[in-house]
């Protein structure tokens, strides 16, 4: 695997070190602890050296942005593996249900990196780039197999994530998060035609 901007592969030791560097990132965004911690605090808590903290990640934000990527990343990575192991619609709805799922489970880092994010405009546009054009393969596939509308696009299904994931804060959003995806899923599917009433023959 490569560095984000480099060609150059990682030695396995310096892959293992960044990649504790990041779950323990993952796992501080999670408890909403980012803030409150010196940046030379994620090194001891990795269990590496100052200076791997650095070389990997040289700011904060550097280190918010590649938890960030990896997150996205790995919702991308499961929308593949759905809609090759599922019927097209079934895999939107069970991806939609499970963007949920993962935001009610790890509402401090949806929180954090929000709040980190909120300046790097560039590594938020590619990520919901790269999260959109997944999206996009999801509904495209359901499209092309009749089940859903043709007319609705992805970036109509990105809006509505867009809007659950900025209400988080409502007493009862999980309730509402799952009604507005059942609204949304409703609103997509494909009217069938519908077949002619023929009066039996007397």
């Amino acid at each position: 695997m490569s560095t984000r901007g480099s060609d150059k592969p990682l030695r396995a030791d310096a892959q293992r070190n960044r990649q504790a560097l990041l779950a323990k990132a993952r796992e501080v965004c999670d408890a909403g602890e980012f803030f409150d911690l010196r940046f030379d605090d994620f090194a001891r808590l990795a269990g590496v050296g100052t200076g791997t903290l650095y070389r990997h990640f040289p700011t904060r934000e550097a280190l918010a942005e590649a938890v960030y990527h990896e997150e996205v990343a790995a919702l991308c990575d499961r929308a593949r593996r759905l809609r090759d192991a599922l019927p097209a619609h079934e895999a939107l709805a069970t991806f939609l249900r499970g963007m949920v799922d993962h935001l009610d489970a790890h509402q401090g880092l949806a929180r954090t990196l929000a709040t980190l994010m909120a300046t790097s405009t560039a590594a938020l546009a590619e990520g919901g780039e790269a999260l959109e054009q997944a999206v996009t393969a999801l509904v495209a596939a359901a499209v092309r197999d009749g089940t859903v509308r043709g007319d609705v696009s992805a970036g109509a299904v990105m809006m509505a994530l867009h809007g659950i994931s900025a209400a988080h804060d409502r007493p009862d959003w999980r309730a509402e998060a799952d009604g507005v995806v059942t609204l949304l899923l409703d609103g997509l599917v494909q009217p069938q035609p519908s077949t002619p009433n023929v009066s039996p023959e007397r």
